[in-house]
């Protein structure tokens, strides 16, 4: 959106019409918060300034999570004068796989330790949020690589198993293709054969046949595990495209975003 983009910060601001960016650090939420709580910001502020107190909450498991989706939560309760809600979509941009479940399942947590007062009374507004699947909704994001597939397929099993988030599509990213040509193969070895002496500044044919070999295998490769990734989740796969030069503009935004926000599809087929 921006060619050199300065921090966006806590109080965020607008990028394009409509659309406004911000980032959630934790102690600014749990500031915030507690001025809302209490009515004395200058108290708080003194409080949460204090090394000691910083030093204990950094050892305080949870908090964190909780404060972050307790912010989500807030904004989109956020209404204007004539009370229609400011936000019409959150994109949250969640951590990874490990710390994303524990992310998400903070809310319940609490709930389920804190028997009573105003912690559990907004742990659970938070947790109906994350839970109800006309609010919030889980887009795993992955490569089509070992590692990322598996992860993405166990993140897929705790969240149904444990959080209880709804999940409509996985969208798989960066997959690399190839051209739909009859037999690469044979177009590789063709271009092994040619050029022998390429004109200056060309690649000799061995080199644009060993491109055309890695293109292959990688786009054979990135078919596989998004099928994989298809088939042990049960889920559609949204495909992106490499972007060898990655977002250069908003036309490159604008080709992402009609392959995120169309009908999503069956898994690439592999390259011969």
């Amino acid at each position: 959106f921006e060619p050199r983009p300065k921090p966006v910060g806590y109080a965020g601001r607008e990028l394009l019409p409509g659309l406004r960016v911000l980032r959630i650090d934790p102690y600014e939420a749990l500031s915030e918060y507690l001025a809302l709580q209490l009515g004395l910001r200058s108290l708080v502020d003194l409080v949460l300034g204090s090394r000691p107190f910083r030093q204990l909450m950094d050892a305080s498991p949870g908090w964190r999570q909780l404060i972050t989706l307790g912010k989500v939560w807030h904004l989109e309760q956020l209404t204007d004068a004539g009370g229609a809600r400011q936000c019409d979509l959150l994109v949250v941009d969640a951590p990874a796989t490990g710390h994303g479940v524990s992310f998400l399942d903070a809310p319940r947590v609490v709930v389920s330790a804190v028997r009573a007062g105003p912690l559990r009374r907004h742990a659970a507004k938070v947790e109906a949020l994350v839970e109800d699947p006309e609010r919030t909704l889980l887009l795993p994001v992955s490569l089509a690589e070992e590692l990322p597939a598996r992860e993405t397929v166990e993140l897929v099993e705790r969240v149904r198993n444990g959080v209880g988030i709804a999940i409509d599509r996985v969208i798989v990213n960066g997959l690399v293709s190839v051209p739909r040509e009859p037999d690469l193969a044979e177009l590789a070895e063709q271009l092994s054969r040619i050029q022998k002496t390429p004109l200056p500044g060309e690649p000799p044919g061995s080199v644009l046949a060993d491109c055309v070999r890695y293109l292959c295998q990688r786009a054979r490769l990135g078919a596989h595990y998004a099928a994989e990734i298809e088939r042990r989740t049960g889920l559609p796969v949204v495909c992106l495209p490499f972007l060898p030069e990655g977002i250069r503009d908003s036309g490159d935004i604008a080709r992402l975003a009609v392959l995120l926000l169309g009908a999503p599809g069956a898994a690439p087929q592999a390259p011969r």
